[in-house]
């Protein structure tokens, strides 16, 4: 089931990828993101900072956003096998069934109804296997007063490598921005939540993976608009990162603290 799902699962990323080759783009936008935060758990290190590229397009056949984090564990050089760093990203395309059939997908508050396909990848652990899951499933775009933007992913999450024994997830997953005139500038809010809403496997093996809760919104200042340059190019701001059982750890089954609740500082640039 593992190996059927996950093959399945690698054909539809390729396919989405063909398809952004055969396809023209209708807009895109990137961007590089620095953090500097304090009391992380789980990961080595009091003090982390990070450095964050991400992409989003949109296409003829749906839209893509991707990031790579890159992180140092500072005071924590021996950390992740004496390099005190480590990288985290994901790739994330969805199919939209209203561009791709050309009917009219929506009622009520949804816009569009979609599939929904993301690839996550960290590093490689100290066994040479990969630390990597493979997500699917139904998708919706929502037109709602006052949001920019709201979406909501549903996936099976399926791993692969570390716990590559594991069973499958369930994962509900929210996006949202919202724009508040602030002054002669915009505050801009947005984030999202993972919820994998249930347990796998048994405490007492390696594949046991528990149900998790991560919220990580950022409150940015277009600090860009405010100093009359161009606007939506420059912000500062915070991100506030709450997570329950942070990497399916269970908080109460281990001997340190794997709830993390922990602010950012953010500075970002689009281009």
């Amino acid at each position: 089931m593992k190996r059927l799902f996950c093959t399945s699962a690698l054909a539809a990323g390729l396919a989405f990828c063909g398809s952004t080759l055969a396809s023209p783009m209708l807009w895109h936008n990137n961007s590089l993101t620095y953090l500097y935060g304090q009391h992380y758990k789980v990961d080595a290190g009091h003090i982390q900072q990070t450095v964050t590229f991400e992409h989003a397009s949109g296409w003829t056949w749906g839209d893509v956003f991707t990031f790579v984090d890159y992180k140092w564990y500072n005071g924590a050089e021996t950390a992740n096998r004496g390099r005190g760093r480590t990288y985290y990203g994901e790739f994330s395309p969805r199919l939209s069934l209203g561009k791709t059939t050309g009917r009219d997908m929506s009622f009520g508050p949804v816009k569009d109804v979609l599939i929904a396909f993301t690839y996550e990848r960290g590093e490689t652990s100290d066994f040479g296997v990969a630390n990597q899951n493979y997500l699917l499933g139904p998708a919706v775009d929502l037109a709602v007063p006052g949001f920019d933007r709201l979406a909501i992913n549903t996936y099976y999450r399926k791993p692969d490598g570390v716990r590559g024994q594991a069973a499958g997830q369930w994962q509900i997953t929210p996006t949202w921005a919202m724009t508040f005139p602030v002054g002669k500038s915009d505050i801009l809010f947005d984030g999202y939540i993972d919820w994998v809403i249930n347990d796998v496997g048994s405490p007492n093996r390696g594949d046991y993976v528990a149900k998790n809760l991560h919220i990580n919104p950022q409150l940015k200042y277009d600090l860009g608009k405010a100093l009359d340059w161009k606007p939506k190019t420059l912000y500062v701001g915070i991100e506030y990162d709450y997570w329950k059982n942070k990497y399916g750890i269970d908080n109460d089954a281990v001997p340190f603290d794997t709830d993390q609740n922990t602010f950012s500082w953010i500075v970002k640039a689009h281009f």
